[in-house]
């Protein structure tokens, strides 16, 4: 588990091709992350979750599956690209943002980017799938960030977007400073929403089910 305060930014140094498979080994240099991260253990890198394989001092490998090259921007990626890192949270380690997964839900574009002073609004597209998800002053993890949700577009509109507040350090510290409108991003949803929705989801077939129940104990009673 992650909590989307990313604490540095790493640089890929080689995206390696699996033979017979549609997978790659990504080659990063992550400064001060490798310290205890110890082989098997788990990284963030621009929001996903991955795992280190190889460590040599500030180096490590990751193999990255042809599933999260295809649904997130990680298959982007490019030798000399800055990118996002968290480690896991350890056990009664302090939790400044909120419970990110690592398990990217989709992704968006860079819309709209305005300086509002001393912020700087930033405007992303959502797919529709995922934006019931996405609530003003709710939480989402972009490239892994944990940031609060400001403004949402209407239900009815046909392109979907949300807006984020973001201030001059985390555009210094992360690569969103670095998005150009058009670019990709990752997207987590607050996991919250979306047990919330199962849930919802869940109690309206019981409601049913006992509705159904009750109209054919009424007809036999008759």
């Amino acid at each position: 588990m992650f909590t989307g305060i990313v604490s540095g930014t790493g640089r890929v140094d080689a995206v390696a091709p699996v033979d017979g498979s549609e997978a790659v080994v990504l080659t990063l240099t992550v400064p001060g992350h490798a310290n205890d991260l110890g082989l098997g253990g788990s990284i963030a890198i621009n929001g996903v979750c991955l795992t280190a394989t190889t460590i040599n001092g500030d180096v490590i490998d990751v193999d990255v599956m042809g599933e999260t090259l295809q649904h997130t921007t990680i298959g982007q990626l490019q030798p000399g690209d800055r990118v996002n890192l968290e480690r896991c949270v350890p056990v009664g380690g302090r939790f400044d943002g909120h419970v990110v997964q690592g398990h990217v839900d989709g992704t968006g574009n860079l819309l709209e980017r305005e300086d509002e002073g001393n912020w700087q609004r930033l405007r992303f597209s959502v797919p529709l799938e995922l934006a019931r998800f996405v609530a003003r002053k709710g939480s989402i993890a972009i490239d892994g960030i944990s940031l609060t949700v400001t403004a949402v577009s209407e239900a009815t509109e046909a392109q979907q977007w949300f807006e984020v507040g973001v201030i001059p350090t985390t555009l210094r510290d992360t690569v969103l400073g670095d998005r150009e409108i058009g670019d990709a991003v990752n997207l987590e949803v607050d996991v919250m929403a979306k047990y919330a929705e199962r849930r919802a989801s869940f109690e309206a077939l019981t409601q049913a089910a006992a509705s159904s129940s009750k109209s054919v104990d009424a007809q036999e009673g008759n």
